[in-house]
C-alpha cells in the first residue's frame, strides 16, 4: 500500500518539492492557500469575489504528466494592452470552471483530468478569505500581498473571515503517514494553513510524522536573522502541544558573490542552520546539498529533496 502524504503551503515552494515527488510511489494531497491578493489573482478575486486560484495553477502544473509544451500553455501570461495582460491562461480556465461548477474542488477536479494529474489537489476553503497581519507596532496590514510589501515583523497572523476549513482537507491529514509543511513564505503560504483551528486540531491529533522542509533564504521584515530553529519555533507556537518530527534543510555552499547579490538586492540572506537549537527543540535533523544556481537565482532540487523525503517515509 503507498504511503499518504499531505503537504501544505503555497504555490511556488510546493511546486518545486511536488515536481519530482509526483514520480515516487505515493499518495499526495497537496493542500493549497487561496487568500493571495497580487497580480492576476488578486485582480480575479475582486471581479469574481472567488478564493484565490494562482497558487493552485502553479501545483496543478508541476503535478501535470502532460508534455512541458502543454504544460507552458497553462502557464502562458497574456501581454497585451487589454484586461487580459499579465493573466495567466490556468488563471482564466480555473476561474471559467469555478464559475461553471459553483465549486472551487469540483474546479480542480476538471483541471486535474484536462492535465492527467495523478495526486490530489485541495484548496484549504471553499470561501473568499482575507489574510491581515498584526506587526509588533501594532499595525494592522490587509491582504496577503501588503503583508509581504510591507516588510514588516508580525506578531499575529489571522483572516478577517471565519475561515471554514474542507472536511476532506482535515480527514487527509488525520488518515496522512507524513504531514509536509512545506518551504515559501512562513508567513504567507505556511501560517495561513496553521491559523485554522480545524487544521491546528488535526495536526495535533494525527499519527502522522510532521515533517517542515526549511527555506533557503530570508523574508525581507518578516524573518530577518531567522535561523532553522527559529521558522520550527514559530511554526511549533500554532501548533504546540505538537511538534515537528524533522525539519530538512541545506548545507549548500553558496558562491559568495550570489549570496552577496541576495543581501543587496532583495534582503534576504541565508537560512544558517542552529544545530543546538534544533537539538534543544527535539527535532531531528536531516542536512544535505540541496540548493542550485540557475541565472543567479538560488532553488531547491527538487529530485534531491524528493529522495529525501521518500528515504525518510521508507524507514
Amino acid at each position: 500500500m503507498k504511503k499518504k502524504v499531505v503537504i501544505l503551503g503555497g504555490g511556488t515552494g510546493m511546486s518545486c518539492t511536488i515536481k519530482s515527488l509526483k514520480h515516487f510511489p505515493l499518495e499526495i494531497t497537496a493542500v493549497i492557500t487561496v487568500s493571495d491578493s497580487g497580480s492576476s489573482t488578486g485582480r480575479l478575486r475582486e471581479e469574481f469575489a472567488t478564493p484565490a486560484v494562482g497558487d493552485i495553477r502553479k501545483v496543478l502544473t508541476n503535478f501535470s504528466h502532460l508534455s512541458e509544451d502543454i504544460q507552458k500553455i497553462f502557464e502562458y501570461r497574456f501581454q497585451t494592452y487589454s484586461d487580459l495582460d499579465n493573466h495567466p491562461v490556468g488563471n482564466l480556465l480555473l476561474t471559467a470552471a469555478l464559475e461553471q461548477t459553483g465549486s472551487l474542488q469540483k474546479a480542480i477536479e476538471y483541471m486535474s483530468v484536462i492535465l492527467d494529474v495523478k495526486h490530489r489537489v485541495l484548496p484549504l476553503s471553499e470561501d473568499y478569505l482575507t489574510l491581515m497581519g498584526e506587526t509588533i507596532d501594532g499595525q494592522m496590514i490587509e491582504g496577503e500581498e501588503q503583508i509581504t510589501k510591507s516588510h514588516q515583523k508580525y506578531k499575529r497572523i489571522f483572516y478577517k473571515e471565519e475561515p471554514h476549513v474542507l472536511r476532506e482537507v482535515i480527514e487527509a491529514i488525520q488518515n496522512a503517514d507524513l504531514v509536509i509543511l512545506s518551504m515559501g513564505s512562513l508567513y504567507t503560504s505556511l501560517l495561513p494553513h496553521l491559523i485554522c483551528e480545524e487544521v491546528q486540531e488535526a495536526i495535533r491529533t494525527t499519527d502522522a510524522k510532521i515533517m517542515y522542509i526549511c527555506n533557503a533564504v530570508t523574508q525581507p521584515g518578516e524573518t530577518d536573522d531567522f535561523c532553522v530553529g527559529d521558522h520550527i519555533k514559530v511554526i511549533e507556537s500554532y501548533i504546540s502541544p505538537r511538534k515537528v518530527d524533522v525539519v530538512i534543510a541545506s548545507n549548500t555552499a553558496v558562491e559568495p558573490e550570489i549570496i552577496q547579490k541576495y543581501a543587496t538586492k532583495e534582503q534576504k540572506d541565508p537560512v544558517i542552520i542552529d544545530y543546538d537549537t534544533i537539538k534543544e527543540l527535539g527535532c531531528e535533523l536531516i542536512e544535505a546539498d540541496l540548493l542550485t544556481t540557475e541565472d543567479g537565482t538560488i532553488r531547491h532540487n527538487s529530485m534531491r529533496l524528493s529522495s529525501i523525503i521518500f528515504s525518510y517515509l521508507m524507514r
